[in-house]
């Protein structure tokens, strides 16, 4: 690099040098032109240097500047810091005489702090809130004002606190009506006579409000709950007048009472079940209509054989009247024809019988094996939860062990009354076959009896 600069700078003396040459007519001419050049050069350089010196001079006056204000700056924080330190000395020695002048009523502001505090709390989610809500911005002020120690609470301060509190408790006790707005349940606001009991429930004539305090209003509950003693006692609650009213008193604050709305109705659970719920409630159905029919079947068939056996002719509309028949038509044959033919009469009957029985007896023990199913799809399920989202939410996992819990349930549902009814239908079958039996036995001894 250092030799292409050197070529570059001869290359550019002798450009120059030509140039001079081609201006210049002779070598004194060219010199005359060089010493004008360098008297030029001279010239430029001196007047840079001057306003070079100038510029340095301007910079040295600003630095001096700078350093004298930051040695004003630093001598003003040393006061500042001083004034500060004395400062607090003297904050120090007004509170430690305020402390001395407070003496015992300091205690009491400290109760008084702590009782503002615990009151604010409490009368937020309180019911008598929706009767008095403006106590609630004076026990701010008071707070913040025991908090602050910028000023004292007066005694009309102390006075209104304690009257806020023997209000709360009185009215803690009291069963109280007025008029109020709130919103239904489909979203309506509307404005009805409502009863307050102490500082536990709120109701109107169809059921129980509740009262949200982040927001100050009154709505109904999304759905009431299920036992008509508590929604029929909101109305007589209301309609009452004096004496003694049985009500759904909930001491928990509505607790109890959110817990009861949340729990599933009969259909909800029902539907926990799923597909395997819904198959075993259709067999369930199913089964209680064939034992419907063949109860009635044989029951009619028992009518008829025992008016059959207080007859002496055969008829041919019930089972024994049938086999009776068949011994008439061979009345004149041998006892082995006749034993013979009565049994086939009775064996022709055994069907019409016990139809219908079998099915039965299937579903009794169908019925908790597919609760069995169920209760294991259901904790399948119940572990791809598991296994997807972790064990930490127990919601996610109810979905699962729900339908596990009800499909047995619903088995065990179908499948003891089944067995039930089975035991019923199949003693009745019986019963008649026993008859048909015992008569066609009588017959044929009688038969033989006669033939010798």
């Amino acid at each position: 690099m250092k030799r292409i600069a050197t070529l570059v700078v001869a290359g550019l003396l002798a450009f120059g040098t030509a140039q001079a040459q081609e201006a210049a007519g002779s070598m004194s001419e060219l010199l005359n032109l060089i010493e004008q050049g360098q008297a030029r050069d001279s010239a430029q350089a001196r007047q840079r240097e001057a306003e070079f010196a100038s510029k340095r001079n301007e910079q040295q006056q600003i630095l001096n500047q700078s350093r004298a204000e930051r040695t004003r700056q630093e001598q003003e924080s040393q006061r500042l810091e001083s004034q500060f330190a004395a400062n607090q000395q003297q904050i120090a020695t007004a509170r430690a005489a305020l402390d001395e002048r407070l003496g015992a009523l300091k205690e009491l502001f400290g109760v008084l702090q702590t009782v503002t505090g615990d009151a604010q709390g409490r009368f937020k989610t309180s019911l008598t809130n929706i009767q008095y809500p403006d106590r609630g911005e004076f026990l701010v002020e008071l707070g913040s004002k025991m908090a602050g120690a910028s000023s004292l609470a007066s005694i009309e301060d102390i006075e209104r606190l304690w009257f806020e509190l023997q209000r709360e408790v009185a009215e803690s006790g009291k069963i109280v009506r007025f008029n109020q707005q709130f919103a239904t349940a489909d979203g309506e606001r509307v404005s009805e006579e409502v009863v307050r009991v102490g500082v536990f429930n709120i109701v109107y004539e169809d059921g129980y409000l509740q009262y949200d305090p982040t927001t100050e209003n009154v709505t109904e509950l999304q759905r009431q709950p299920d036992q008509a003693r508590y929604t029929n006692s909101t109305g007589d609650i209301l309609n009452a007048t004096d004496g003694t009213v049985r009500f759904g008193l909930d001491v928990t604050r509505g607790s109890i009472l959110s817990l009861l709305v949340e729990s599933p109705t009969v259909m909800e659970r029902v539907h926990q079940g799923g597909i395997v719920g819904y198959c075993i409630i259709g067999l369930g159905i199913v089964g209680l209509l064939i034992a419907l029919w063949r109860w009635i079947g044989l029951s009619v068939d028992g009518r008829k054989v025992a008016a059959q056996l207080k007859r002496d002719s055969a008829s041919t509309d019930n089972p024994l009247g049938r086999v009776l028949a068949a011994y008439e038509s061979n009345r004149g044959a041998d006892t082995e024809t006749i034993e013979l033919k009565l049994s086939e009469a009775a064996l022709k009957e055994m069907p019409g019988l016990t139809k219908g029985l079998l099915f039965i007896k299937v579903i009794s023990v169908v019925a908790p094996l597919m609760g069995l199913l169920g209760t294991v799809t259901g904790m399948i399920k119940t572990f791809q939860v598991i296994t997807l989202y972790g064990a930490g939410d127990p919601k996610m996992m109810a979905g699962g062990i729900s339908q596990a819990l009800m499909t047995t349930v619903l088995g065990l549902v179908v499948a003891i009354p089944m067995v039930l009814i089975h035991t019923l239908v199949s003693g009745q079958s019986r019963k008649i076959v026993n008859i048909i039996h015992s008569q066609s036995a009588g017959i044929v001894a009688q038969h033989s009896e006669k033939n010798g």
